[in-house]
């Protein structure tokens, strides 16, 4: 049985662990990221962080924040050197920002947007979804509130209006749980996340089904400040291009589900820039 009271509680808030707590004093490189999806991502965390540690010979900190908005502040502040961010909240503040790298998921450098329903739902789209609720996961995520909100728009339509009730989980993995257990009739995400989770939690994930799936766009780059040391941003971003042809490198990449990275342009993620001038200008 789908437990809704851990849904609910998870949704909550992101608990913290002390070992990635920020702190301004750090001296080697910290490293920003919203909630994955593994059970064991404390574990994972580590295991990544001395894999990075042994590749750089840097101290490396995780800093684990609930929201894309977090992250991006103590990039831009300089209270964090990277952070794998989401497209939409790189082409806000490209400026101060510096492409790293992309992942390759499925081998190429791109993901989707999904759309789910409980898999009980008649809905065959957006179209099917007037008066229900629905759930994205953060106002700062592309695939999981800036591409719904876009199809909204195309069609004259309004969340506010359109849905009973709208609410953010704060987590890709939230939106696919929430909408499992019929806390949401839909919800909008990562095509990256459900993918992955439909690999892992086959029977969490067969209570939802995708109803739209969009054109490709970037998949969420690693970042950093505009002003990182040029020295350090060529050794960090050369250890994650050479992951996939390291044994304990590709080891991690297959448990995030990922075949690499490569070089990340900015070319990638102007489809993400035009659609967030689109729907400011709308």
């Amino acid at each position: 049985m789908l437990d809704r009271r851990r849904v609910l509680l998870g949704m909550a808030g992101v608990a913290m662990a002390p070992w990635v707590a920020a702190t301004s004093h750090h001296s080697g490189l910290r490293i920003g990221l919203t909630p994955v999806f593994l059970d064991d991502q404390a574990a994972f965390l580590s295991r990544w962080r001395d894999y990075l540690q042994r590749r750089t010979g840097l101290e490396i900190q995780f800093v684990q924040r609930s929201s894309y908005r977090e992250i991006l502040e103590q990039v831009v502040s300089r209270d964090l050197d990277l952070a794998w961010l989401c497209g939409f909240p790189y082409v806000q503040e490209r400026e101060r920002l510096r492409l790293m790298a992309t992942p390759l998921f499925q081998g190429k450098p791109e993901y989707h947007s999904y759309l789910l329903a409980h898999h009980t739902h008649r809905a065959n789209g957006i179209e099917g979804l007037a008066g229900g609720v629905m759930a994205y996961s953060d106002p700062n995520s592309f695939s999981g509130y800036l591409y719904p909100r876009s199809q909204l728009q195309q069609a004259g339509l309004s969340s506010d209006s359109y849905f009973r009730r709208s609410f953010f989980t704060w987590s890709h993995r939230r939106v696919v749980e929430a909408v499992a257990v019929g806390l949401a009739d839909a919800g909008a995400v990562a095509g990256y996340v459900w993918e992955t989770m439909a690999r892992l939690y086959p029977e969490l994930v067969s209570h939802t089904r995708v109803i739209h799936r969009s054109r490709a766009y970037g998949f969420p780059p690693f970042v950093s400040r505009a002003d990182l040391d040029g020295r350090l941003f060529d050794t960090v971003q050369q250890v994650f291009l050479e992951m996939r042809r390291d044994p304990d490198g590709a080891a991690l990449l297959e448990q995030l589900n990922l075949d690499g990275f490569i070089p990340a342009e900015p070319e990638m993620y102007s489809s993400i820039a035009a659609m967030v001038e689109q729907v400011r200008g709308g």
